[in-house]
């Protein structure tokens, strides 16, 4: 429910789901290979292939070939992406204040350090599934 009323205030903004993710991160870490991006955003590189594919033909990120080794291509958005930081994360604040309501400040803090807790048991799983494959 969370991501659909998310989707719902992002998407007049040219914004889709997919984009969204990555968006996220590239406002904090601009200029992260590709590689990187699909790492921090948690998909396969194919699916990351065609959401920065998507995003490029909108005008929010340009592909550069990296300079120190030409097997890379670093990501880094565009002003036009730069813009849609202002707009769209106090959306994104909104949803997740809607979402707390009638919470109290404790409760919210608790909720919030479990969903961390999940996060970071699953990216070991993760993890361990990586290092499997290696």
């Amino acid at each position: 429910m969370l991501q659909r009323y998310r989707q719902q205030l992002v998407e007049p903004h040219g914004v889709t789901s997919g984009m969204w993710f990555f968006l996220r991160v590239l406002w904090d870490e601009d200029g992260l290979t590709q590689r990187e991006l699909s790492n921090r955003v948690g998909t396969m590189e194919p699916t990351t292939l065609l959401a920065l594919r998507a995003m490029e033909k909108k005008g929010l990120i340009r592909r550069v070939r990296n300079g120190g080794d030409r097997r890379k291509v670093n990501v880094y958005l565009t002003p036009k992406a730069r813009a849609l930081e202002a707009k769209l994360l106090p959306l994104a604040k909104d949803v997740v204040n809607t979402a707390v309501a009638g919470f109290s400040q404790r409760e919210v803090a608790t909720l919030l350090a479990m969903l961390k807790r999940i996060q970071a048991n699953l990216a070991d799983v993760a993890a361990g599934e990586s290092d499997e494959l290696a």
